[in-house]
């Protein structure tokens, strides 16, 4: 059998799924967007914070949204069109900004060792959940179409077919030295020093007001949790890089990765820009932290997520089995 019809033999294999997938949940998001700014209240389709803030902020998103709909439609409509990927991409992108904070969702986890926390906002968690899924989805859809249009096998891109690459990668030493800033910032303020803070708080980075007890003795004995939090994205970073990493479990390893990658990358980008700003004198500051702390220890998480993304790519590229579908479809062709 000819290569050509190995190639269509592949796309019959293709998981058409996601972009039916991403148009359904465009048109539901944009609905839901409607009914945000109809009415007054209803959290659903607008992700920001899941409260109304005003019609104009929904219908913005229900325009954006039934774009991303209608673009859905055009990619399965023409597969073979070069245009829509970079288009899903963004719109991927715009739902990713819209709901990450759904990412840092794990860190309620942290009302088990503190205290006077509000109370969680279900609805805005699922609203959030929701936007996320959809950026999960047309990422997807992207790889479809892409890979459709040049014949790949959907499941893998085509890299089924061949003997795994070796990729090797300083993402992860990038990553690490990324946040030694913030870490070392946050162990000094635990230690005692006030450098970048000219408040008149003995425990510069902690808050006794939402701290617990367990919280505060840490902090009081030169532990800082969130620079211990620090130590461990160090640690996951040097995990996807190093060799002793592929004897962890694949799957777990990956999406923590990704996760870490979608969640600080953005967050990091928005702190860098704020610090920027303050330092700069253009907007005030943020109380008695002076803005290079924003701009250079926070700002680099955002630095993070990008090398972060980087080590997760190479880690599961690296660590990627041969391809079902590829192998049974050359066998096939061979018979």
């Amino acid at each position: 059998m000819t290569t050509m019809t190995t190639m269509r033999a592949m796309k019959a294999t293709w998981p058409a799924w996601a972009g039916r997938a991403a148009l359904v949940w465009s048109a539901g998001y944009a609905a839901g967007a409607v009914v945000a700014a109809l009415c007054p209240g209803f959290a659903f389709g607008y992700a920001a914070g899941g409260k109304w803030r005003g019609t104009a902020a929904e219908w913005t998103l229900a325009a954006a949204y039934a774009l991303a709909a209608l673009l859905a439609y055009a990619m399965l409509r023409r597969p073979a069109s070069r245009w829509p990927p970079a288009a899903a991409w963004g719109v991927a992108l715009l739902a990713l900004m819209s709901g990450f904070g759904f990412l840092f969702s794990p860190a309620h986890l942290l009302d088990l060792v503190s205290r006077n926390q509000p109370p969680m906002d279900w609805a805005g968690w699922a609203n959030s959940g929701a936007a996320t899924l959809g950026a999960a989805l047309w990422a997807c859809a992207a790889l479809a179409h892409r890979r459709h249009r040049r014949g790949a096998c959907g499941h893998c891109g085509g890299r089924g077919r061949r003997a795994v690459v070796e990729r090797r990668t300083r993402a992860g030493y990038l990553a690490v030295a990324a946040l030694v800033p913030y870490t070392a910032l946050k162990t000094a303020w635990a230690l005692g020093a006030h450098v970048g803070y000219h408040g008149h708080k003995q425990r510069p980075g902690m808050d006794e007001y939402y701290a617990g007890d367990a919280l505060i003795w840490l902090y009081d004995h030169g532990v800082d949790t969130t620079a211990v939090l620090a130590l461990i994205g160090m640690l996951l970073a040097l995990a996807l890089t190093l060799p002793w990493g592929r004897r962890l479990p694949r799957w777990p390893l990956l999406g923590l990765g990704w996760t870490g990658a979608g969640a600080l990358a953005p967050f990091g980008v928005y702190l860098l820009v704020y610090g920027s700003l303050v330092w700069a004198g253009v907007v005030d500051g943020m109380g008695s932290i002076d803005g290079w702390v924003v701009a250079v220890a926070y700002g680099g998480f955002s630095l993070y997520g990008l090398a972060l993304g980087l080590a997760t790519r190479a880690h599961q590229q690296s660590t990627r089995r041969s391809c079902a579908h590829c192998t049974d479809v050359l066998s096939s062709t061979a018979t």
